[in-house]
């Protein structure tokens, strides 16, 4: 399995090669969590808090007491269904006095983790490796909001690639951020990497609708999972890289947990089949095995048993795939022309539909580059323009 990284430039997927899982997970106890003092347990309205406790792990490892840290169990919403959902993640603000109109938000999506409970980034001491970015925007004087997404740390299921849902959770990560802690602004940003970009991008789509009571001022969306389609069509032609091919095991078996009449035997042969349970795994005391049996893969091995297989697996994903409608506040895209995980011609044709219908954007195809070495220097230098409310450049035609 892969992990975000979102820090010092980079926001992608990249092989896990994290220390010993009980390391990873907190180790000893020296200090269990307690429920946050304050916090507005209660309700029955999306991103209404079920439990919000404190993570001693995590200020442990990180060192550092000038913070509040919490970890969250809010509801949010199925976005296939309507449904009412129940979702984890983690949310922090600064300690001391908050600025007037109080601490501004990042919404923080992050990129493949897993799908099963235990690969929610809350439940690790480091957040899967994004404690670094989370701690900066803190320094520089942001609350941050960061969802599971549903299935990952609460059970539920997880549906991988399904932007709308993880655009649901995001937002409903803001609303638990401001139930769990005072001082926190009503105005926000929705900042991911991979499948975290489509998830911030999504979350701009829905945020006027769904949550009017925020006030979104930009997303930035990074090497976006924004539409990933035409996976489909490359593991028929046989023509999946070797990236694609363990990104392509997974989203099968995603969309195979929540669509019984979508058979992983029709997408599956050869070594694919015999190592498919180990590399869904995210326990990082695996990661060297999974290495060594990723490159057993060949594209034959995924290809569709028949083109109703092929067919049936094409609509889920075009069912959960951006862009959905307009957008409700600017949006910023960096990606890279080499991407082996999401095609370029994907993303280039989803912002061109997403200019078709509406929104502010900008976006930045990066020669050279791939998935998880786009320079986003700038976009930080950009978000900081939305909470200033600066003019913004669109480059829709």
């Amino acid at each position: 399995m892969w992990i975000a990284v979102a820090f010092a430039g980079v926001v992608g997927l990249v092989v896990a090669v994290s220390p010993a899982w009980g390391a990873l997970t907190g180790g000893t106890r020296a200090e269990e969590p307690v429920a946050v003092d304050g916090a507005q347990v209660g309700g029955s309205e999306p991103g209404s808090l079920l439990s919000a406790t404190t993570m001693p792990k995590f200020l442990a490892a990180a060192s550092r007491s000038d913070l509040r840290a919490a970890r969250v169990v809010y509801r949010s919403t199925n976005g296939d269904t309507g449904a009412q959902t129940t979702v984890s993640g983690s949310v922090f603000t600064p300690e001391g006095e908050p600025p007037p109109g109080g601490w501004p938000v990042i919404a923080l999506a992050h990129g493949t983790t897993g799908l099963d409970e235990e690969c929610a980034p809350s439940l690790t001491k480091d957040l899967w490796g994004l404690s670094d970015p989370v701690l900066n925007y803190l320094k520089s004087g942001y609350a941050v909001a960061m969802t599971d997404y549903l299935g990952l740390g609460e059970d539920g299921g997880h549906p991988y690639m399904d932007s709308k849902t993880a655009g649901l959770n995001v937002i409903d990560s803001v609303r638990a951020l401001r139930h769990a802690f005072t001082g926190v602004s009503a105005r926000w940003l929705a900042f991911g990497g991979s499948q975290g970009g489509g998830a911030a991008w999504a979350a701009d789509e829905l945020a006027s609708s769904y949550a009017p009571e925020l006030d979104l001022v930009g997303a930035v969306a990074n090497s976006p999972a924004a539409d990933v389609t035409g996976i489909v069509d490359k593991a028929q032609a046989d023509r999946l890289s070797a990236d694609q091919m363990p990104l392509f095991l997974t989203i099968v078996e995603s969309v195979a947990r929540l669509h019984p009449d979508v058979e992983r035997g029709d997408f599956r042969s050869g070594a694919a089949a015999s190592y498919w349970v180990p590399l869904l795994s995210c326990n990082p005391e695996t990661s060297t095995y999974r290495a060594a049996q990723k490159k057993r893969l060949t594209p034959a091995e995924f290809a569709p048993r028949t083109p109703a297989a092929a067919d049936g697996l094409r609509a889920v994903l075009a069912g959960w795939a951006l862009p959905r409608g307009p957008l409700s506040a600017p949006l910023s895209v960096d990606y890279g022309a080499d991407d082996t995980f999401v095609d370029a011609t994907w993303t280039t044709d989803a912002i061109a539909r997403q200019c078709a219908l509406g929104g502010v954007m900008q976006w930045d195809l990066q020669p050279g580059k791939g998935h998880g070495d786009v320079d986003i220097s700038g976009q930080f230098t950009w978000l900081a323009d939305r909470f200033a409310g600066k003019p913004v450049t669109n480059q829709c035609p």
